[in-house]
């Protein structure tokens, strides 16, 4: 399974990172292939390409602000989180989408 997923926060600070950090960490536990793009108080850091974003099965946006660019997600199943569920549920968000994927 292939993932791309984009996080955000209102301060653009800790809640972004730590947030790309907790899913990178439950893909590889579990196996799955995932890019994260950030969108912080930098702006856009690891912007996802075409080609990863067209070989995804499912997208994970965090739902705490607007993501900007968010049409090059359209036609693909997208999940929306909060930053604060990503970091504390990363791991039940991965399995979960395994799960839903594999009907």
């Amino acid at each position: 399974m292939k993932l791309v997923a984009v996080t955000a926060c209102p301060s653009g600070v800790a809640h972004t990172y730590l947030a790309a950090e907790s899913l990178e960490v439950a893909a590889k536990k579990n196996n799955v292939e995932i890019h994260v793009e950030t969108q912080g108080s930098i702006g856009i850091e690891d912007e996802l390409s075409m080609d990863q974003i067209q070989s995804a099965d499912a997208v994970i946006l965090t739902n705490n602000i607007g993501i900007k660019n968010e049409e090059r997600f359209k036609g693909k199943p997208v999940v929306r989180v909060s930053a604060g569920d990503c970091i504390n549920k990363g791991e039940a968000i991965v399995k979960k989408l395994q799960q839903k994927l594999a009907k």
